[in-house]
């Protein structure tokens, strides 16, 4: 006889959840925490929910979640402008804020851990990218030859979230020479146009640079399982030589 949760008989006992029911369900109970994962066990990407067992993430996590995304946006904001003013850094925070009310994503938590010493080693790397980059092409604007070739390359991500996406992708489109084209979020895989492309070993040398700039990002903001997982070598690091 059928009834309720309340009417079973008491030697009733309900059969505990195992792997194969988490598979039939589509395999949808994966831990998704993480510096870039959304709170949430149900990883379909496309239903934004914040939600772990039904229990809504503390209120000072979502608080600081938005004060660093403001953060984020006033320097990209501020790079845009190419200078770091009072007025830049208001505009900044009311840009973002708009943003950020307007134009609401999926919320994303930061599971990952700051590292001063890391991060500052970014900085100093994301200075040095910039003047090479900035010299690099405008020698190639003055030089007295054709046009430089251009290539587009898939780079697959080895930290798969939305956050990593995004701040790779960010940091790549302020280097001068290259281009995000697309990203795809599914795959964690950016697609970027690169400049003076002329050969396979030109693309692969690209490839190894973003990887190395998702790398030091994960190193400056990551969590540990983050960092084991960008200490795998890429395809070209795997490349026995001749």
């Amino acid at each position: 006889m059928t009834g309720t949760a309340g009417d079973r008989e008491p030697g009733a006992h309900r059969r505990p959840a195992t792997d194969r029911d988490s598979a039939d369900r589509g395999g949808t109970d994966r831990d998704m925490t993480g510096w870039g994962g959304t709170d949430r066990d149900v990883t379909d990407r496309d239903t934004g929910g914040d939600r772990r067992a039904g229990v809504r993430r503390p209120v000072w996590r979502r608080g600081r979640d938005h004060l660093i995304t403001i953060a984020w946006l006033v320097v990209v904001w501020s790079l845009l402008w190419g200078e770091f003013s009072w007025g830049n850094l208001l505009g900044g925070v009311l840009v973002a804020v708009v943003v950020l009310v307007v134009f609401p994503l999926p919320r994303v938590t930061f599971g990952g851990r700051l590292r001063p010493l890391a991060l500052a080693d970014f900085v100093v790397w994301f200075v040095v990218e910039l003047v090479v980059a900035s010299v690099h092409v405008g020698w190639l604007a003055v030089r007295p030859r054709r046009q430089p070739p251009g290539a587009i390359v898939a780079v697959r991500l080895r930290v798969r979230t939305d956050l990593n996406l995004t701040l790779t992708a960010e940091v790549l489109s302020l280097v001068p020479g290259t281009l995000i084209v697309e990203a795809d979020r599914e795959t964690g895989t950016l697609y970027v146009h690169v400049l003076d492309a002329h050969d396979d070993r030109t693309l692969a040398d690209s490839r190894d640079r973003i990887l190395a700039l998702e790398a030091r990002l994960v190193r400056a903001i990551g969590s540990a399982a983050e960092l084991r997982q960008v200490s795998v070598p890429g395809p070209s690091e795997r490349r026995q030589p001749p």
